[in-house]
């Protein structure tokens, strides 16, 4: 019989998985036993803050439903979900960042022509976004996919104004594809920082901590094209005082762009704007599948 003590009960474990029959699955669970235990050892884990964890986690799962998925949570608010997203989407330098896929993105966004107003009622001050869909050497990609939604002036996303057994409004979200020389364009509304939700555990933890659940006002866009490696990414807004205190740790500089504000007038379509509005231009540069 294996002696079982705090310095052999590490490799006792270990030595468990000899029989797994997925050589990966052995080489992680051996790993993460290793840093769980090794976790354990440096802090001097106690019982009772051992017990505290056991009942935070199970509080975590009992929260998930339809719509909330409390673990996702609390993977974005320990950096691990932008960690696996940076390690798995290297990309030559000049490409466009990925980052967090983040919430509140919904199959069946309308599909709509280039220059049509997504916001469809959405509350804020209008702004038109342009830009182009290219390669890293500049070669325009026509025919790319672009799906975006955001938020509304109130920090709010359209499914979260929905009520049981009504239809879902779709508002500040649409598919559009690049035209000939990769451009695009369209008009909604200018986006507001919002909270991520911080009613469960995940919110205890956080203020625990001291840290704000806030995110930073930003649009979210997957770009697709046959070809190129698919572009999970946010824009965010030049300004936002969350920039540098992003709850899921999402921002990059290179995705920090200026909505810059116009005085009532012609506007980029063609028309005319009674209120003010604003601009955004932002170019998408993508990696060769």
């Amino acid at each position: 019989m294996r002696p079982i003590d705090e310095d052999t009960i590490t490799q006792a474990v270990i030595a468990s998985h000899a029989s797994a029959g997925d050589a990966r699955l052995r080489e992680v669970m051996t790993s993460l036993v290793q840093h769980l235990h090794a976790f354990a050892r440096e802090v001097r884990l106690t019982e009772d803050e051992w017990a505290a964890g056991i009942r935070f986690l199970t509080e975590t799962g009992q929260t998930c439903r339809d719509g909330r998925q409390e673990f996702v949570l609390l993977s974005d608010t320990l950096g691990l979900s932008m960690l696996v997203t940076a390690l798995n989407h290297r990309k030559p330098r000049g490409c466009t960042e990925t980052t967090v896929p983040g919430r509140y993105r919904v199959e069946g966004a309308p599909r709509v022509e280039p220059g049509s107003d997504i916001a469809r009622g959405a509350r804020g001050e209008p702004c038109f976004v342009r830009g182009r869909v290219k390669a890293l050497d500049g070669t325009p990609v026509a025919g790319a996919e672009i799906e975006v939604w955001q938020a509304d002036a109130d920090g709010l996303y359209d499914v979260q104004y929905a009520t049981a057994g009504a239809p879902h409004v779709h508002r500040a979200r649409a598919v559009l594809t690049s035209g000939a020389d990769g451009g695009f364009h369209f008009l909604s509304i200018v986006p507001a920082p919002h909270p991520i939700p911080h009613d469960g555990p995940v919110g205890r933890m956080l203020q625990a901590l001291g840290r704000s659940p806030w995110r930073p006002a930003h649009l979210h866009f997957t770009v697709t094209a046959p070809g190129y490696e698919p572009l999970v990414t946010h824009v965010f807004r030049a300004g936002d005082r969350h920039l540098d205190s992003d709850a899921v740790f999402g921002v990059r500089a290179s995705l920090v762009a200026d909505w810059v504000r116009h005085a009532p007038g012609p506007t980029p379509d063609g028309g005319t704007s009674d209120e003010p509005f604003y601009t955004l231009d932002f170019d998408f540069v993508l990696n060769k599948a």
